[in-house]
């Protein structure tokens, strides 16, 4: 402990504290500039003067620690694209319903869905003018669509449309995902419409593509299967773009998704196979300069043909700093080296905080290097090879500790056999990863033995067999867990706080046990507090109509959806793990709702409507045909709402009769579901 440095960790939270605050609250960028720069000053004043007095004084550190958080506020405004004068959001005729020219480049492919391939491209220009910015393009699938490659440049006639926020409450808000990659806009259009333009520029993302492309043709030249391609892709190269949905699934209900995810486990056997395989430079002159320079150029070469993901990214900077301090021969310490490589990618990629796959990458290593050691002294096997499958569960648990609370937050589920698929792969991955660079390598060379190539497939595709065997066995995958934010917060200091209380057994580590406790029951009881209400939801779905009524932890859904339908419906269970919902009832649609305070009057196809009471909400559902304005005149209600059983006309009709007669007016295929609480 005595090479841990706490200030490199104290620095590296006061940046990330400066990025989440200007991520929540818009601070302007020149007052940024200033408060930076004036502490800077500061700064180097309060160290003039610290070497002219005897005894320390806080201020040198508490100014250190302010400019660290002004410069994480610096780093993220100076990185958000909005900011940019040149980026295409600013242009003024952006918003205008006439179509632009637009010419972009490819920047990287994503997973198609089932209508549209997709890609986020770069902005080159529209129209005349030279613009910056990226935006996700929709291109409609048609039989012999043609893919393109990153760093072809395009040119379209199209409108920016805007991406749509869930319709539905706590779906995935792909809008906001977007946004934190800063992807603002998407484009929609079809193959015959799109021009490519000729171009010399290639960036090394395109070099890199083309390597994958060069690869994938060389490896389709044998009798690899679809599905074992896929895996080789997404073990090696990092691209899970044509990876089968099913295949994706499976490897997540087996609780080894990580596996696929090229991150620290990956790169840390390429780094040690790296340093035996070039132990030899060591003896020419400065042959350990050279040897770590070819390992950290290597490195950072495999983390582009990766794709630079924010895992990748991580784990290829904290290991230069690994093989670095190999070379001058330094004792490191893992957390110093954690926040080293942390603070060094949040200054350069400041939106890599909000990735999903980055706060994992690292909690999970914080995990195993804190959480591991300590269940690994729990036995001390006298076999080696006991002992080694010992130390491959320790580290499994412990970075399933480590993730669990974020992935039940942003996943809602527990695979309870993730150790079995970790203990059946892991202990091969570092032979499925050596095997696999070499295949690759051989390849490439076109020297592949036909055999190599037939065994590794086979070695793929008994990987995939124990992963399927493992994600059907359903008693153990626990799904639709509730979880929020404040349970990840109040779980996280529990689980620092039995740490430290297993570390070091005296009152302050006790206090902070009995805290961390009472902060945990106390986001349970707040969120019990806070579910504990009534709401009336009138869901979106096409063609049908589906209702909800909440009563505390019980909810009722009305519908004329089949049983089975409705029953996996995932607007249903998204909103039953939202709000932490334990029993749903079904019932069939009703014409006429209560609230405490409000009335609900359904008119339906057949367009009847004679009550003998005033309703305060009109849901229109199933394309009535009635005269809107003497319903109105009627019945005056406070609000009218269409439901997505409708017809898109009669929509258009209704709304404009609402607009002459100031009548509120509500749709829920362009304004989501309407809730009322």
């Amino acid at each position: 402990m005595k090479s841990l440095n706490f200030i490199i960790i104290k620095l590296t939270f006061c940046l990330i504290a400066g990025i989440l605050l200007s991520h929540f609250f818009q601070i302007i960028l020149l007052h940024t500039y200033y408060l930076t720069i004036g502490l800077l000053m500061v700064l180097l004043l309060a160290n003039r003067m610290a070497r002219h007095i005897l005894h320390k004084t806080i201020w040198f550190g508490l100014v250190a620690y302010v400019l660290m958080f002004s410069l994480g506020i610096l780093t993220y405004t100076t990185h958000h694209h909005k900011n940019f004068p040149q980026h295409y959001i600013n242009n003024k005729n952006i918003e205008s319903a006439v179509s632009n020219q637009i010419v972009f480049r490819i920047k990287e492919r994503l997973k198609p869905t089932r209508y549209h391939t997709k890609y986020i491209v770069e902005i080159l220009r529209i129209d005349e003018q030279v613009v910056q910015g990226k935006t996700l393009l929709n291109i409609e699938k048609k039989s012999n669509l043609k893919l393109y490659d990153v760093d072809d440049i395009l040119l379209i006639h199209s409108e920016f449309q805007e991406i749509r926020s869930p319709l539905n409450p706590n779906q995935f808000n792909y809008r906001a995902y977007l946004e934190k990659q800063q992807v603002y806009h998407q484009l929609f259009t079809e193959q015959h419409l799109l021009f490519e333009i000729k171009s010399e520029t290639q960036t090394v993302f395109g070099y890199a593509d083309t390597l994958r492309q060069t690869i994938n043709t060389q490896l389709s030249g044998f009798d690899f299967k679809p599905e074992e391609l896929a895996i080789i892709n997404a073990l090696i190269l990092g691209q899970r773009q044509d990876m089968d949905r099913d295949m994706y699934t499976e490897y997540a209900n087996a609780g080894a998704i990580h596996i696929l995810a090229v991150s620290g486990l990956h790169v840390g056997i390429i780094l040690m196979m790296l340093n035996f395989a070039l132990k030899p430079i060591e003896n020419l002159k400065r042959g350990n300069t050279i040897k770590v320079l070819i390992i950290l150029i290597l490195l950072w070469s495999f983390a582009v043909i990766a794709g630079l993901s924010a895992s990748v990214t991580r784990a290829v900077t904290m290991f230069s700093i690994v093989a670095i301090a190999m070379h001058l021969k330094r004792p490191t310490n893992i957390y110093n080296t954690l926040s080293i490589s942390m603070f060094m990618l949040l200054l350069v990629k400041p939106m890599f905080l909000f990735d999903v796959g980055f706060q994992m990458s690292y909690l999970a290593v914080f995990a195993i290097v804190s959480i591991q050691p300590l269940m690994y002294k729990l036995w001390s096997p006298k076999w080696k090879t006991i002992d080694y499958l010992w130390q491959i569960f320790t580290v499994t648990m412990a970075a399933q500790l480590g993730v669990a609370p974020i992935s039940l937050f942003y996943f809602h589920q527990f695979p309870g056999l993730f150790f079995v698929s970790n203990m059946a792969i892991i202990p091969f991955l570092g032979l499925i990863l050596g095997i696999g660079i070499l295949v690759i390598i051989l390849s490439l060379l076109k020297i592949l033995p036909e055999l190599l190539a037939n065994a590794y497939g086979s070695l793929i595709s008994a990987m995939n067999h124990v992963v399927s065997w493992v994600s059907k066995q359903d008693t153990f995958l626990i799904k639709d867990i509730s979880f929020e934010l404040t349970h990840v917060i109040g779980t996280y200091l529990l689980l620092l706080a039995m740490v430290l209380v297993y570390k070091k057994f005296h009152f302050k580590s006790i206090l902070i046990l009995l805290v961390s406790i009472l902060s945990l029951q106390c986001s349970l009881i707040y969120t019990k507090r806070k579910n504990n209400s009534e709401a009336f939801i009138i869901f979106h779905k096409s063609r049908y109509s589906v209702f909800g009524k909440k009563e505390n932890t019980n909810l009722i859904i009305w519908h004329n959806l089949d049983s089975t339908t409705i029953k996996n419906e995932k607007m249903i269970k998204d909103y039953k793990v939202g709000n932490f919902i334990k029993s749903i009832t079904f019932d069939s649609l009703r014409d006429v709702y209560k609230t405490p305070h409000k009335t609900f009057l359904v008119i339906d196809s057949l367009g009847v409507y004679k009550v003998s009471f005033k309703p305060d909400f009109i849901v229109l559902r199933n394309s009535p045909k009635v005269n809107l304005k003497r319903l109105i005149d009627t019945l005056q209600p406070q609000f009218i709402i269409a439901d997505g059983s409708n017809y898109k006309s009669y929509i258009k009709r209704w709304k404009g009769t609402c607009l002459n007669e100031k009548l509120p007016f509500h749709q829920t295929y362009e304004k989501g579901a309407f809730i009322i609480k």
